[in-house]
């Protein structure tokens, strides 16, 4: 994972009142709670006490409570009270919860993670919070999740891929796609990638490379992506894809599926067009996992065993972007 970004790691539909859910993301066991005025808490999942697990507490008072031996800690990651010690004492300053800087926008939670301690996490010096321009309130939106056993670059990766579309996809939205590649045209930006792919049928032509390209392709269609986890696939101005990929740990990602448009509006219709709508995407999503998960080895680099392709250029943008943020979080 690339240090010091804002990562995407929940729905907000996940977090709820008064209730406790424990994750791992990261590699790391991870708490969640959102207090009564709605703030939402990202912890550790370690008491700073005698590190029991804090997912087995409770809230109390707008405070998590830890199940062991009363410890409170406010949402950010301060602890309130020291039972044994009683009302009156005052509680060392250095006791505290391992929180995390946590924004929550669009329907995610993002934190601001960096595998250090609370008390050398750095303060967030990239204080904009990921997101694509082009989304606003005029679109409806529905999501879900899916679950591949696969690293989060490698699943990235797959929706960077113009390639494999012809080939994985040949009987949903591959179907008549032709495997000629060109460009594709591609923009890099200091967040991220965006694309336009432009496949076409055989014809013994010689396809064209992305430095031939001079002019974005007139049309709708495109994909974007943001460091470090959020991708958009603009399919028309009225219907768009967005996915966050939640890193789990090394061998295991989520995926949050997000749904906007404005096609159908109608409630009731506009239900009914999202559940087939997500139906579909689980159909084109599991077409993917079934090969992305037997990728070898699964996180990517940019130097690897690997002989890639001039089609292949928004994964190789996607792993030189990547290699140079690693590179800018150690200094």
């Amino acid at each position: 994972m690339i240090p010091n970004q804002w990562y995407v790691i929940l729905s907000s539909r996940e977090v709820k009142h008064n209730k406790l859910i424990g994750v791992m993301r990261m590699g790391e066991k991870l708490i969640a709670w959102r207090n009564s005025s709605g703030s939402v808490a990202v912890f550790r999942d370690k008491c700073p006490h005698r590190g029991i697990q804090l997912s087995k507490g409770a809230i109390l008072n707008d405070h998590l409570q830890c199940p062991f031996h009363g410890f409170e800690y406010a949402t950010d990651g301060s602890c309130k009270l020291i039972p044994a010690n009683g009302k009156a004492t005052p509680v060392p300053g250095h006791i505290r919860a391992s929180a995390f800087p946590v924004q929550e926008q669009n329907g995610f939670i993002y934190i601001f993670w960096s595998p250090v301690t609370a008390d050398e996490s750095p303060v967030p010096v990239k204080t904009e919070i990921p997101w694509f321009d082009d989304l606003d309130d005029s679109l409806l939106m529905s999501g879900m999740t899916d679950y591949w056993k696969a690293h989060y670059s490698r699943v990235i990766e797959n929706q960077l891929d113009v390639v494999h579309v012809p080939f994985i996809h040949r009987t949903t939205i591959g179907r008549g796609i032709g495997p000629v590649v060109n460009g594709p045209f591609t923009v890099v930006h200091e967040n991220g990638v965006s694309f336009w792919p432009q496949n076409e049928k055989d014809h013994g032509q010689t396809p064209l490379r992305s430095d031939q390209m001079k002019d974005k392709p007139n049309k709708d269609t495109y994909i974007s992506f943001l460091f470090p986890n959020l991708w958009e696939n603009h399919i028309m101005d009225k219907l768009r894809v967005v996915v966050a990929f939640a890193p789990v740990d090394e061998d295991n990602t989520i995926l949050y599926l997000h749904i906007y448009q404005k096609m159908v509006t109608i409630p009731g219709l506009s239900h009914l067009f999202f559940w087939m709508t997500k139906l579909y995407n689980r159909i084109i999503l599991h077409q993917d996992r079934r090969v992305v998960e037997t990728h070898q080895p699964q996180a990517t680099s940019l130097k690897m065993d690997e002989n890639l392709i001039s089609g292949d250029l928004p994964v190789v943008q996607y792993r030189k972007r990547r290699e140079e943020l690693k590179r800018e979080s150690v200094g």
